[in-house]
């Protein structure tokens, strides 16, 4: 067992950032995209978001341009909508939605036969904003949105793809790299609600 270090509580974040940068050593990063992924490994102490994490061109720019335009990010967990620093976006003019609890939704879902998540996403594109999604949970969301991108003209700013788990989770992140949409998504089975939000969090600290 190693040796207990004394950090004080305002500096333990720091020192994680340390020891993570330490420890990935002399690996390549791209400037724009070293935030996000050290932010992933934090978060969750997992070395393979380096791998896994597929960024498109020029995506952490133009989700940051986003942002600054006054964007809403909407998620498919109120975990993912807790974690997010609201009042940072919301100096940009910009909101945190999470819709799967409400009534609309819900009823909408059971009527139709068809995931909250899918509801969610199509309520969503209702928006009168421009919208990043950020989808740690839901293949079934991420399908969706690839739907509505080509059947119905969607075009949001950006989406964040990193649900986890078994059932179409890999498959799903797969499509929605196809979708001609700028995107972070985290390769593989990996991936949940508090990576979404760590993803949010590194691009609103690195503003």
């Amino acid at each position: 067992m190693g040796k207990l270090e004394h950090i004080l509580p305002k500096d333990i974040e720091k020192r994680s950032f340390e020891i993570i940068t330490q420890e990935l050593g002399d690996v390549p990063m791209d400037p724009e995209q070293e935030p996000i992924i050290k932010r992933c490994i934090h978060t969750s102490a997992d070395f393979d978001y380096y791998e896994n994490l597929c960024f498109s061109e020029n995506a952490v720019q133009i989700f940051k341009d986003a942002i600054r335009a006054g964007a809403c990010i909407v998620t498919d967990t109120q975990m993912a909508k807790s974690g997010i620093s609201k009042p940072t976006l919301a100096k940009y003019g910009g909101e945190v939605f999470c819709f799967m609890s409400d009534e609309d939704v819900a009823e909408e879902a059971k009527a139709n036969g068809y995931t909250r998540a899918v509801v969610s996403m199509n309520k969503a594109a209702r928006l009168e904003k421009p919208v990043i999604l950020a989808i740690g949970n839901a293949p079934t969301a991420l399908i969706r949105i690839k739907e509505l991108i080509e059947e119905e003209g969607f075009r949001p700013c950006g989406i964040i793809g990193v649900p986890v788990g078994f059932v179409n989770v890999v498959e799903s992140k797969e499509l929605i790299m196809t979708a001609g949409i700028p995107y972070i998504v985290a390769r593989g089975r990996k991936g949940g609600s508090n990576i979404a939000a760590a993803i949010c969090n590194a691009l609103l600290y690195n503003m």
